[in-house]
């Protein structure tokens, strides 16, 4: 039996499948189940600031406060008025949920504002989240804003949100960045614990009868992973940060995959929404008998023997790649059309 156990953001974690945020998490019985099913931990569905039913003239004011530092604050997210989970009752889940469990319970905060940031990462602290996961979801939409503009809008509100706890937090950042070595070690040098790669961007879908843009969610596959491998395989050689492998995570292959990468934990969603809570536990025991019988005795053995700096030829993450990728198709004409 080979030792499964993993320390993330601070936290002694039984083993490294972690439930990702899901709608799961929206209830303390969905909670419990996470934690019955396997979890080693579980993230917390997004409190986002859009929802917050408070007083709606201090709303007015933060939004408007926020839309002066800057220039996108009010389109970080479209109208959602069916998620109606307000500050107090995602406080009081996190509360109840702290209490209940035996393993941790991360809070996730999507906020819009200045104000709002700060305010509910240390109220989340206060109701007893062990850790903070920043879920800053931002589509920069405006042609006026650059590319260091919006690096400066994450840099800022990593920098304030960490400041506001002594918890650990984590940054779940897009893949989307014109540098994303560089962003990602900035935000390590903010106080950043973690990473968590990647957030997905779920863009809409068309209805032709109606013409009208419109909500769509896809689940993910096990296709998916390759994106967060990849750099899990380029930052866990360059950067002192745990980082989570989140998208494309449902089977014990795929988290042996991230581990090797230098994932320190994996992330499953997609795979508890079609196959129910318990697939984290069996991911875990499947991935405790994979590392029997290739004779790893540790998650710590494993993690990152795979990753740019220890692989045989690194050209595997880089430019190179491209080339071998594109040079290794053959096409066969004599099979085109039928």
């Amino acid at each position: 039996m080979a030792d499964l156990q993993t320390t993330w953001l601070g936290l002694d974690l039984k083993h490294p499948v972690v439930a990702g945020a899901s709608p799961i998490s929206r209830t303390l019985d969905g909670i419990k189940q996470l934690e019955d099913g396997g979890a080693s931990a579980v993230v917390m569905f997004s409190l986002f600031e859009e929802q917050i039913t408070h007083d709606s003239y201090v709303l007015d004011h933060y939004l408007a406060y926020g839309s002066e530092s800057f220039g996108e604050a009010l389109n970080f997210l479209p109208d959602a008025p069916g998620y109606d989970f307000g500050g107090e009752h995602y406080l009081t889940l996190v509360s109840q949920a702290a209490t209940a469990l035996d393993i941790p319970v991360v809070a996730s905060l999507n906020g819009v504002t200045t104000g709002g940031w700060a305010r509910y990462a240390r109220e989340l602290e206060l109701a007893g989240a062990a850790a903070l996961e920043l879920n800053i979801y931002f589509v920069p939409t405006d042609p006026g804003l650059s590319g260091a503009d919006v690096e400066r809008i994450y840099l800022e509100t990593v920098a304030l949100a960490a400041g506001q706890v002594t918890i650990p937090v984590t940054v779940k950042i897009s893949p989307y960045f014109t540098s994303t070595a560089n962003i990602a070690q900035k935000f390590a040098e903010l106080g950043a614990h973690g990473l968590t790669l990647f957030n997905r961007f779920y863009q809409p879908d068309f209805n032709l009868e109606t013409l009208q843009a419109v909500p769509s969610l896809v689940l993910s596959t096990s296709y998916d992973l390759r994106l967060p491998l990849h750099w899990a395989a380029i930052l866990s050689s360059q950067l002192d940060v745990d980082i989570a492998v989140s998208g494309g995570v449902h089977t014990q292959i795929d988290a042996v995959k991230a581990i090797l990468a230098g994932a320190t934990v994996v992330q499953m969603t997609s795979e508890i929404l079609q196959n129910g809570p318990g697939r984290l536990g069996e991911v875990a025991q499947a991935m405790d008998h994979w590392m029997t019988e290739f004779e790893y005795t540790s998650c710590s053995q494993m993690r990152g023997s795979m990753n740019m700096k220890h692989v045989d030829d690194a050209n595997a993450y880089l430019r190179t790649n491209y080339m071998r990728v594109l040079n290794s198709f053959k096409p066969d004409p004599t099979g085109w059309g039928r």
